[in-house]
């Protein structure tokens, strides 16, 4: 695996390290020991897939609070992303940031989503399916989010969307006067 921290620290960007030949590539996707000597988490507790049936379709964006923190690993496994954390860390050097980058099929890459990251996507393509590795069980309970579109991150989406539940629609803005 070649791991590449993104702008954001802590956050990582996963490309395969293929080995080649006549049928094709073998890679390794998740390797603990390998994580572990990045330095990120290891524990992986759970895994889930969600598939959007068409192009423009918003998910996110999402975070769990605590005490179910969770990091996870996405990978895009049928059609294309453009994936997006935030940093939501009151009291990060990168407090609002975000980092957006494609995940498909084809290029096969994978994003480490750290703890206190809010995470979201919108699909790039039709019968788009994301493959997810992540740390906790979901606990609804704990579960969170921010408008996608909210201008306290001034994300920069490739698309409007199309297609997005009345629930991420409908998640709050980021409150400023609390952070201040």
């Amino acid at each position: 695996m070649i791991f590449t921290e993104s702008p954001l620290p802590g956050a990582f960007l996963i490309d395969l390290e293929r080995h080649g030949d006549e049928r094709g590539f073998f890679a390794r996707a998740y390797c603990a020991q390998e994580f572990a000597v990045q330095g990120l988490a290891t524990e992986l507790e759970q895994c889930s897939v969600s598939y959007s049936t068409y192009k423009a379709t918003l998910r996110g964006l999402h975070y769990q609070c605590a005490p179910h923190e969770e990091h996870k690993l996405v990978r895009c496994t049928a059609g294309a992303i453009f994936d997006v954390i935030v940093d939501v860390r009151p009291g990060s050097l990168n407090y609002r940031r975000w980092f957006g980058t494609e995940l498909t099929a084809q290029n096969r890459r994978a994003l480490f989503v750290p703890p206190g990251f809010a995470h979201g996507f919108i699909t790039l393509s039709d019968d788009a399916e994301v493959y997810y590795m992540i740390s906790v069980p979901h606990a609804p309970q704990h579960a969170r989010g921010f408008r996608w579109n909210d201008p306290a991150f001034a994300i920069e989406w490739p698309l409007i969307p199309s297609v997005i539940t009345a629930r991420d629609a409908g998640y709050p803005l980021l409150d400023l006067s609390a952070s201040q």
